[in-house]
């Protein structure tokens, strides 16, 4: 269940926002200030979800505060102020705020606000999460852990193989040069006679394909180079 920070000087607007959001399953943690929040937060910043930010504070003040939580985290704040003026919405939003309520709030209209921007930081998580992973039909490779799985079967590859299909891989239907392969890879100049990447797409085949003389993925285009195969 997602966990919300909820600062605020006044202890009635907290416990206010605190008996709304606990109804609907999330868990709270408060602090009166900013001081306390940013403190708050260093202790338990993995499992704090969205930040619930009062402008007008002791100690540190929500402008402030924004700043610095800026420096450690990117969790979704919501800035509360008594102020209108569209400058200081602007100031707001500036500091790395995601939305602003101004006081007396509905606290409905509130709770809606936290779960868009819950809803925005879960699809944003998601589409980083596919940012480190090349999916080819079934064959899943997480750039990030260096790894490669093929349907539920983890397969091992050296690191210049594991390289070799990133690189095929991340531009699937592009057929790469021996040459164009080499020289990314192994950074230095390609020698004409040099065997070196035909050895490597050969082992890269015996690990990935079901039948390495027939392959589906890492297909041969005669005379010009290799290529990864997206679809069947």
């Amino acid at each position: 269940m997602n966990t919300v920070l909820v600062v605020d000087d006044d202890p009635e607007i907290r416990d206010i926002i605190h008996v709304y959001l606990r109804n609907e399953g999330y868990t709270i943690i408060e602090a009166a200030n900013g001081e306390e929040a940013i403190q708050a937060l260093k202790q338990r910043q993995d499992s704090v979800h969205l930040v619930i930010l009062d402008v007008m504070m002791p100690k540190m003040d929500g402008i402030q505060a924004c700043f610095k939580i800026r420096e450690i985290s990117n969790v979704p704040i919501i800035m509360l102020s008594a102020k209108e003026e569209d400058i200081d919405k602007i100031t707001g939003l500036t500091t790395g705020a995601d939305d602003y309520m101004t006081k007396p709030f509905n606290p409905l209209e509130l709770l809606a606000r936290v779960r868009a921007q819950l809803r925005r930081q879960t699809l944003l998580n998601k589409e980083e999460e596919v940012k480190d992973h090349l999916i080819i039909r079934d064959l899943v490779i997480d750039k990030s852990k260096h790894s490669v799985k093929k349907g539920d079967r983890d397969i091992s590859l050296t690191p210049l193989e594991f390289s070799i299909l990133e690189l095929l891989s991340s531009r699937p239907g592009q057929v790469f040069s021996p040459e164009q392969i080499y020289e990314t890879i192994w950074n230095e100049p390609y020698g004409y006679s040099d065997n070196t990447v035909m050895v490597h797409i050969r082992n890269l085949r015996e690990k990935i394909e079901e039948t390495p003389r027939s392959p589906q993925f890492i297909k041969t285009v005669w005379g010009v180079g290799y290529k990864i195969e997206a679809t069947i």
